[in-house]
C-alpha cells in the first residue's frame, strides 16, 4: 500500500512525514525524528509535563538541549545552547505537537508550525510553508490540522499580550519551567 508521503514524494512536493521521538525515560534515551538514539542527562516529569537534558551529540553549531514536553497546551519549549563562536537566533523555540504521555515512554508528533520566541522582543512562526504542502499532501487530517493552527494562534496572541515574555505567559496557564542552564 502506497503512503501518503509516498504519494507526496511522487508528485514532486518537497515534504516529509511528521517527525515522531521517542522519550525512552527508562532506559534515558531520546530517539530523535531521524531514528538517532541520544542519551538523555536528565528527565524529570513534572504535573504540566516532561523535562529533558540532553548533549546535542554531533551538530555544528548547537552543544546542549533542554525540552519541555506541555501535553496540555500541545508545545515542546526548546532551549538550545550554541557552542563555542555561535550565536542563536532565538531564546526558546516552540514545536506544536501531539504528546503522548507514558509512565515510562513519552512520544511526539511534529504537526510542522514552531515559533521562535526571542524574550521580550518578538514571536516569529516558521515552516508554513511545510504546513500548507503537508495539508496539500494530506498528510495531517483536518481535525489535527485546525488544532495546530488553534495552538499557534494561542502562542503568538498570548506571547504579544505578556510583550512576549514567555516565562509570563506560561505563568497565565499556572505553569512554571524550572530549566537547568540559567539565563
Amino acid at each position: 500500500m502506497t503512503t501518503q508521503w509516498e504519494i507526496a514524494a511522487n508528485l514532486g512536493l518537497p515534504i516529509h512525514p511528521p517527525k515522531v521521538e521517542i522519550f525512552d525515560l527508562t532506559d534515558r534515551t531520546n530517539t530523535d525524528a531521524k531514528r538517532q538514539v541520544r542519551p538523555v542527562d536528565e528527565y524529570r516529569v513534572e504535573p504540566c509535563g516532561l523535562y529533558m537534558a540532553r548533549p546535542m551529540i554531533d551538530h555544528p553549531s548547537l552543544d546542549y538541549l533542554e525540552s519541555w514536553l506541555l501535553p496540555e497546551l500541545g508545545l515542546r519549549i526548546s532551549d538550545y545552547r550554541c557552542r563555542p563562536g555561535h550565536v542563536g537566533s532565538q531564546d526558546f523555540y516552540l514545536d506544536i505537537a501531539l504528546i503522548e504521555p507514558g509512565e515510562h515512554r513519552w512520544r511526539t508528533v511534529d504537526l510542522y508550525l514552531d515559533v521562535a520566541v526571542t524574550q521580550r522582543e518578538r514571536a516569529r512562526v516558521l515552516d508554513s510553508d511545510e504546513f500548507v504542502t503537508a495539508l496539500r499532501a494530506e498528510l495531517l487530517d483536518d481535525e489535527t490540522a485546525r488544532r495546530a493552527m488553534d495552538t499557534t494562534h494561542l502562542v503568538v496572541d498570548g506571547l504579544a499580550r505578556c510583550d512576549y515574555d514567555l516565562p509570563a505567559w506560561l505563568r497565565t496557564f499556572g505553569i512554571e519551567l524550572d530549566w537547568r542552564h540559567v539565563r
